[in-house]
């Protein structure tokens, strides 16, 4: 069965807004620190520009996360399980793996690494449920 595209669009915006949701609740849990990391190593606060390119993003990765759930839907079954597995997958490729990265080269600190990977783990598994959720292969024309 053909995935059903506008399903996944529907679906990938809506994860898309949650971890946008989620970013904006992490700020007073690590906002100081963040600030203080950025002040020590003579970087920057995020600009406009950034906080644009990372709410794109943050829509790319829920239609992909939705995409890839209609993708593997046929072999694992509909249901929050599969969207659970695939949550997990992206959410070591495009976090725990660029996070393990930042950290091998010292661009930010353990404390915050640790805590913006762990909440980026809830959140996509959160956006992934939703997404999964919005997303059917019924009535496709």
């Amino acid at each position: 069965m053909a995935i059903h595209a506008k399903r996944v669009v529907l679906g990938g915006i809506t994860a898309g807004l949650i971890i946008i949701s989620s970013g904006l609740l992490m700020v007073p849990v690590v906002g100081k620190q963040m600030k203080a990391a950025l002040i020590e190593r003579n970087l920057p606060p995020l600009s406009g520009g950034a906080m644009v390119f990372f709410g794109m993003m943050s829509f790319g990765l829920g239609v992909l996360l939705v995409w890839l759930y209609a993708a593997v839907r046929p072999r694992f079954g509909p249901g929050p399980r599969t969207a659970a597995i695939v949550s997990i997958l992206v959410w070591f490729l495009a976090y725990f793996l660029a996070n393990a990265s930042n950290l091998a080269f010292g661009f930010m600190p353990i404390s915050l690494t640790v805590v913006g990977t762990a909440w980026g783990l809830v959140e996509l598994v959160v956006a992934g449920q939703v997404g999964a959720r919005l997303y059917n292969e019924e009535q496709q024309r």
